[in-house]
C-alpha cells in the first residue's frame, strides 16, 4: 500500500516539473528587415516657352490679307523640276576632254592613213586624179616609182596609150625606173592602184625627167583605192 502511494506521488512530481519547464520556456521572435523607402520621383514639369523667341508665339493671321499663292513655295525659283528619271543622260557624266580625245583619235587615224600606216575607206580616193598635161620636145620620159607611206605591197601598172608598159610594178623604198617612149602628138600616160596596201590604200611617189635628165613633174599620191588612175596628157612637139 505504501509503495503506491508512493508511485502516485512521484508521479505527480514528475508531471508538474515537466509542465513548469515547458511553461517557463521563452522564444525570442525575429523582428522583420525594415527595407529603405524608394523616392519619390519628382514630376517634370515641362520648361516654360521664352516669349522672346519668335518661334514660340504663333503669330495672328488675317485671313483676308493672305496672298493667293499662284506658285509652288516649295521651290525657290517657282518651278517645279524634271521627274526623277533613273535612266542615266550623257550629257549629266560627259567628260569635257572626251571631245577632245575624239577629235585627236580622228586626226591621227586621218594621218595614220596618209601615211599608209591604217586603212579606212571613208579617207580612200575613189576617183580618178588627172595630174595636167605636159609638153616636150623629149624622145622620151624615164619614170621614177617609188612607195610614199610604209612598204606594205602596193602594186600599181603603167600604161601608154593603153599598152602596159608595166603591167605588176611592186613599190619599194627605193625608187624603180623605167622608161616610156611616145608618139607625135598627144599621148596618155596613166599610172594605177592595183591594190590597196596592207596598211591603208595605194600611196606611191613618182618622179618624170626628160631625155636630158631634166626633172620635168614630181608629185604623188596617198590612200587610193584599187582601180584609182593618175592620168598625164603628154604633148610631143
Amino acid at each position: 500500500m505504501k509503495q503506491f502511494l508512493f508511485f502516485i506521488v512521484m508521479l505527480g512530481i514528475t508531471t508538474q516539473g515537466y509542465s513548469q519547464f515547458e511553461s517557463n520556456k521563452s522564444f525570442k521572435a525575429i523582428p522583420p528587415k525594415v527595407l529603405p523607402a524608394a523616392p519619390i520621383k519628382k514630376q517634370e514639369t515641362p520648361e516654360k516657352l521664352n516669349e522672346k523667341d519668335p518661334f514660340a508665339v504663333v503669330p495672328e493671321v488675317n485671313p483676308e490679307n493672305v496672298a493667293p499663292i499662284t506658285e509652288d513655295p516649295t521651290y525657290s525659283n517657282g518651278k517645279k523640276p524634271e521627274p526623277i528619271s533613273m535612266i542615266e543622260k550623257q550629257s549629266d557624266f560627259a567628260n569635257p576632254g572626251d571631245v577632245v580625245i575624239q577629235k585627236m583619235a580622228k586626226d591621227l587615224d586621218k594621218t595614220l592613213v596618209h601615211q599608209g600606216l591604217k586603212e579606212d575607206s571613208r579617207y580612200l580616193v575613189k576617183i580618178d586624179v588627172n595630174f595636167g598635161d605636159i609638153r616636150t620636145k623629149s624622145a622620151f620620159f624615164e619614170i621614177k616609182c617609188r612607195d610614199f607611206g610604209q612598204i606594205d605591197g602596193d602594186l600599181i601598172k603603167a600604161t601608154l596609150n593603153n599598152q602596159d608598159v608595166k603591167s605588176r610594178l611592186l613599190l619599194q623604198n627605193d625608187y624603180q625606173v623605167f622608161r616610156i617612149y611616145f608618139n607625135e602628138g598627144i599621148n596618155i600616160f596613166e599610172l594605177e592602184a592595183l591594190n590597196r596596201g596592207a596598211l591603208g590604200g595605194n600611196t606611191a611617189e613618182f618622179q618624170i625627167y626628160d631625155d636630158k635628165g631634166r626633172l620635168v613633174r614630181s608629185d604623188f599620191w596617198e590612200n587610193w583605192d584599187t582601180g584609182v588612175k593618175g592620168k598625164f596628157i603628154i604633148v610631143k612637139e
